[in-house]
């Protein structure tokens, strides 16, 4: 179930990486709304089953809010060691772009893609209603990931044919991932720890690259009524699932 459920995933990222090419003026509005779902599924789903599931404190803190907190801060360090690789690349500049910095970056957008399946699985260890939350989560960021591994491919002055390479290495990737997850069981606690730090690091795509994108050159309300209504209607699936 799990890899039929990445099956969407995959789909998704190729259909990111085919709007890059074909980019329209509604892209903010399928943004905000994939920045929303992230949102509701990890402050109304993934987070509270992570508590649930992980368990022991860690001097007086969850263990799952501790990790949380890493997944963040780790989502964030990356993102800065990949910015600072950029800018010495003199990635701010129109010429002499180095492509190996676009295919680094491209490349840990596949790494991540491959952890997202892992969590998919992960999420069907606990429960149908937990897996199917999450796999909405990644199944909706993974649009914004295909359109920019391809972008980001390209804009260094990679050839096309490299751009669609590392897009159908992202496609594949949470397949993969998820498929791995059909020979590990996990124990509870550590899947806890797990999902806390997977929620931290989907937390700051959320909140650090999807939905300032969505906002950048379109501040509409539109944008911001699509955000919200993606977190509501995790709300009612949650509350319809019966948490």
């Amino acid at each position: 179930m799990a890899v039929l459920v990445a099956l969407g995933a995959f789909l998704m990222t190729l259909a990111g990486g085919w709007t890059a090419q074909r980019v329209t003026d509604r892209r903010h509005l399928v943004l905000g709304l994939a920045g929303g779902l992230m949102l509701g599924v990890v402050g109304l789903d993934l987070l509270p089953e992570a508590l649930e599931a992980a368990g022991h404190q860690v001097f007086g803190v969850p263990a799952a809010l501790v990790l949380f907190v890493a997944g963040f801060l780790l989502a964030h360090l990356v993102e800065r060691l990949l910015a600072g690789r950029q800018a010495a690349h003199g990635a701010g500049e129109h010429t002499h772009r180095a492509p190996e910095v676009g295919l680094t970056a491209a490349a840990a957008m596949v790494g991540h893609s491959f952890m997202d399946g892992v969590a998919i699985g992960a999420a069907f260890q606990i429960g149908g209603g937990m897996g199917l939350s999450v796999a909405l989560a990644v199944i909706a960021h993974d649009f914004a990931d295909g359109f920019n591994t391809f972008t980001i491919t390209s804009l260094y002055g990679n050839a096309r044919r490299r751009a669609v390479a590392m897009l159908v290495a992202d496609a594949c990737a949470p397949m993969l991932g998820a498929l791995s997850t059909m020979f590990v069981h996990i124990p509870e606690p550590l899947l806890g720890g797990y999902l806390g730090l997977f929620g931290g690091a989907l937390l700051y795509l959320a909140a650090a690259e999807i939905l300032p994108e969505a906002h950048h050159d379109h501040p509409a309300r539109s944008t911001v009524l699509c955000t919200v209504a993606g977190a509501a209607f995790i709300w009612l699936v949650v509350g319809f699932s019966g948490g």
